[in-house]
């Protein structure tokens, strides 16, 4: 569920009709708003933030942009340089040794296992994933431009693809985890 709410702002400027896309982004831009409202009143750090800071500003960006420039001819690829902003935020955050989906899974995981080598790895392995994807959706969707059928098709993989490799790993490394622990139970 967490992941579905920091990507929320994406989604609904996905989904929403190429005519309305200024109304998307401000859509995108208040739901990310709230968002970052949300996590300040639980506690949840700035640097924890990354994704919900980024999509904030390039969401702010965008409604100025789509409000004052609506017919412009970089409107096309709105998609792909979403796709490649998104990109450059997992990326960073894999730079800056905070990989965002760590903050995602602090979310639902006990602090206790924050420092763990194998949560941290599977941070970096997931928000690796989500990078690639990003990219590769980035790269398509600037070749797809001018074609909405097919970028709209590579617009949901870029999410759909690493969101379902996400729960899969997840579950995989849960299972991983309690399978050692049950060992180191019974030794």
């Amino acid at each position: 569920m967490s992941y579905l709410r920091t990507f929320a702002p994406w989604i609904i400027y996905a989904v929403v009709p190429d005519r309305y896309w200024m109304w998307a982004a401000l859509a995108a831009l208040i739901v990310s708003l709230v968002g970052i409202a949300r996590n300040v009143r639980d506690g949840r750090p700035a640097d924890a933030q990354l994704i919900d800071i980024g999509s904030a500003l390039f969401f702010a960006g965008m409604t100025i942009w789509g409000f004052t420039d609506p017919h412009t001819a970089l409107h096309p690829y709105a998609p792909a340089i979403s796709s490649g902003i998104l990109a450059l935020i997992a990326g960073v955050s894999i730079a800056v040794r905070e990989p965002f989906t760590l903050a995602i899974a602090k979310q639902e995981v006990p602090q206790e296992q924050w420092s763990s080598p194998l949560f941290v790895r599977t941070g970096y392995i997931l928000t690796s994933a989500w990078f690639a994807s990003f990219v590769i959706g980035c790269v398509l969707m600037i070749a797809l431009a001018h074609d909405s059928t097919p970028r709209i098709v590579v617009q949901v993989l870029a999410f759909a693809l690493p969101a379902t490799f996400t729960v899969r790993y997840a579950a995989h490394i849960k299972a991983k985890a309690r399978a050692l622990g049950g060992q180191a139970a019974a030794s």
